[in-house]
């Protein structure tokens, strides 16, 4: 699988960040919506660690930008793009969070009660079968059960969704438990919001009122440890604003506001 796909004409000065971690294709409908008026660069992420991932993409925007770029993440993405900021400041002229999660270990909510109390029954019982099949050294395709799993979740965190096909063009298991094994360490440690903090360039974060991740514990994080900060919320809007029947409009016009 090539790592990166382009979309609209040079100059690209624009990339979209897609998460999971271990999705990669699903940020398609964003790229092709910006790219009607602007070049912009998808990469698809492939190492497996935190760190490989900061390489990966710093290296791919070197090679293959306009730089400075305009950097927009979301979810995983979005840390996995803070973080590159933090490291290769000179890549990135602004960035931009979607569905960003709070970084402050101490201060983290359980939202898995949330998006399973909106599920339905039968809804709970695959998303609990999914999971011991994944973690289950004996479990099928891994890969197989993380997509269906991936897909529960996502209609979980979406307000009113859209009729919108799966781009995902792999789901990767075992990129998506690496990560997300190292992810806990580091908010354990402090490390995410100590590397948040050095960000220079100014920082705008796009939330839905229905997203899990609670809005105001990312607004309140967030101001506090950047310099120049904005946060938009998005009304009946859920994890992934592209999806939204009532909130998609507003936020690619927010979106475009925001990069131009």
């Amino acid at each position: 699988m090539k790592n990166y796909r382009t979309w609209g004409k040079a100059p690209y000065k624009t990339v979209v960040v897609h998460g999971g971690p271990g999705a990669p294709g699903y940020m398609a409908p964003v790229a092709r919506e910006l790219a009607k008026y602007m070049g912009v660069l998808e990469p698809l992420q492939t190492k497996n660690s935190v760190d490989g991932q900061v390489e990966e993409l710093a290296d791919f925007m070197k090679k293959n930008a306009d730089i400075p770029v305009v950097l927009i993440g979301h979810s995983w993405g979005a840390t996995l793009s803070y973080l590159t900021t933090a490291r290769y400041p000179v890549l990135v002229k602004k960035l931009v969070l979607i569905g960003t999660s709070p970084i402050f270990s101490l201060k983290l909510p359980d939202v898995t009660p949330i998006w399973l109390e909106r599920l339905s029954e039968a809804g709970r019982r695959e998303v609990f079968a999914l999971a011991d099949d994944i973690h289950s050294e004996n479990g099928g395709d891994k890969n197989a059960s993380l997509g269906k799993l991936i897909r529960l979740i996502s209609g979980a965190h979406t307000y009113d969704p859209l009729p919108v096909k799966d781009e995902v063009l792999a789901y990767q298991y075992d990129i998506n438990n690496a990560i997300g094994l190292e992810i806990r360490k580091l908010l354990a440690g402090g490390t995410l919001a100590g590397e948040c903090k050095t960000i220079t360039c100014p920082v705008v974060a796009i939330h839905g009122d229905y997203d899990p991740q609670p809005a105001e514990l990312v607004r309140e994080q967030f101001q506090q440890m950047l310099r120049d900060f904005k946060f938009i919320l998005l009304q009946k809007c859920g994890h992934s604003p592209w999806l939204e029947m009532h909130a998609r409009d507003e936020f690619y016009k927010v979106l475009r506001k925001e990069i131009v």
